[in-house]
């Protein structure tokens, strides 16, 4: 490689990829345009599938897939092509780099050759997949998907979230949980698959742990943040419950609990207060996420928000580093693109330092140096009623700004939505709310005709 390649390839930000942050600033609407808004300075936001895989051979309620989803057949080369025409898509429009969820209904009824052919062509693409599951694999599924038929690595690393609460139904060896506590040695189960993977194969990983909330469960979360917290999770993500999707699985009065409610408990389980205006994905209505750490049995935020230097430290990162594509460059290369942001910047090194002295002094060097650290994020995603959704999205769609405060509320929350779903036929981004509450149940009627499990009548 010439040194001019080489300059080129560890320049700091990709201009493509600048771009593409500047046209997601333009979109959001302007009450989300904070300081600590990630979305069009860092990153362009999170990304997933539809229509690959409706189908789930477990039953949640509520369930955000429409009533047609499970008489959809599995069907591999449909998945594959899908996914790659849909990452196409967002290549196109969002850029080189984002995070995108294999998603749908559950990844492993896909063939493990299918599911990895999917996550290569998402990774062509310049994503970084995860994929979606309830957990109830079987236990050489994992070994099949990151291996090729000769044995050797295919997958170099991969990603899951695995989905485990008492609001599901047919899980083997628990089809009916009675609590979230009996989950538990399903949860460390789940892990210690990924831990196997690595250990023999040397498959590296990132596992996180997803909920629903309802009325139900609220008063388990904070058990469920306890333990789920301290079984190796690298991020632990809770949706409250919403009246989206099938409406013959809407059994509890999902309102009667608030966000805030969801988010007090989640917080009361970590064992620390979880300030989630630090850093800001989209619209806070919608996500809430706090990032930090372990250390032994405390968790420590990354930053105070209360304290002026950490602020002026994310001002600074978002500011000079915002640009840098962390994700999917080689360490070396990551390293010179640094070099280069801090020999512009060179205040970065004592603002740096001084966060960096501010989390030990707060976990405890002797800690750290005893038990190490281990990252762990905390989110929250709260979707919108389908009923709310629909007429919002169709004012947008006219190029309307409605005249009644909770219908332009739910058109803000649309606009600044961090997940996105392509739709190639149309050359449509869309809202994940909006996919499942208004394009849904026609795709998956059309679905069902397709790729009928029975006949069905044409």
């Amino acid at each position: 490689m010439s040194l001019r390649d080489w300059w080129r390839r560890t320049r700091p930000a990709d201009p493509e990829f600048v771009a593409a942050l500047a046209r997601r600033w333009a979109e959001l609407p302007e009450v989300v345009r904070t300081p600590a808004q990630v979305i069009g300075r860092h990153a362009v936001g999170c990304e997933g599938t539809h229509g690959v895989f409706p189908r789930c051979n477990l039953s949640c309620a509520p369930c955000y897939h429409s009533r047609d989803a499970n008489r959809v057949r599995v069907d591999g080369g449909h998945t594959v092509r899908e996914v790659d025409a849909q990452m196409a898509l967002l290549r196109e429009r969002r850029g080189p780099v984002a995070h995108a969820q294999l998603i749908g209904g559950e990844v492993t009824l896909l063939d493990p050759d299918d599911h990895a052919a999917a996550l290569l062509a998402m990774r062509a693409h310049g994503r970084e997949p995860m994929s979606m599951t309830h957990g109830d694999m079987d236990d050489d599924y994992l070994e099949r998907l990151a291996l090729g038929p000769d044995g050797r690595r295919r997958l170099h690393r991969i990603s899951f979230a695995g989905h485990f609460d008492s609001l599901m139904t047919g899980r083997r060896g628990i089809p009916r949980p009675p609590d979230e506590a009996s989950l538990n040695p399903y949860r460390r189960a789940f892990v210690a698959r990924f831990a196997r993977l690595r250990r023999e194969h040397g498959v590296r990983y990132f596992v996180a742990h997803t909920m629903t909330v309802s009325p139900t469960n609220l008063g388990e979360v904070a058990q469920v943040a306890h333990d789920a917290g301290r079984m190796g999770f690298g991020m632990l993500a809770f949706q409250p419950a919403a009246f989206v999707g099938d409406h013959r699985r809407w059994h509890e009065p999902y309102r009667a609990m608030t966000d805030d409610d969801v988010w007090a408990e989640i917080g009361r389980g970590i064992g620390a207060r979880l300030d989630h205006t630090v850093v800001q994905h989209g619209d806070l209505r919608c996500n809430r996420a706090a990032y930090g750490f372990w250390v032994g049995e405390r968790w420590h935020p990354v930053a105070d928000g209360d304290d002026p230097r950490d602020v002026a430290a994310r001002d600074a990162f978002l500011g000079w580093f915002g640009p840098v594509n962390f994700t999917g460059s080689p360490a070396p290369v990551l390293v010179a693109k640094i070099a280069r942001v801090v020999a512009r910047h060179p205040r970065a090194v004592p603002i740096t330092l001084g966060w960096a002295r501010r989390r030990v002094r707060a976990a405890g060097l002797r800690a750290v140096l005893r038990r190490g650290v281990r990252p762990m994020s905390v989110v929250m995603h709260s979707f919108m009623d389908a009923a709310d959704v629909a007429p919002a999205w169709a004012a947008t769609q006219r190029g309307e700004v409605a005249d009644d405060a909770a219908v332009r509320a739910t058109q803000e929350r649309l606009a600044a939505c961090h997940y996105t779903m392509a739709h190639p036929a149309t050359g449509e981004l869309v809202p994940a709310c909006v996919q499942h509450a208004v394009l849904d149940p026609g795709e998956n009627a059309a679905l069902r005709r397709l790729l009928p499990i029975a006949e069905v009548r044409r």
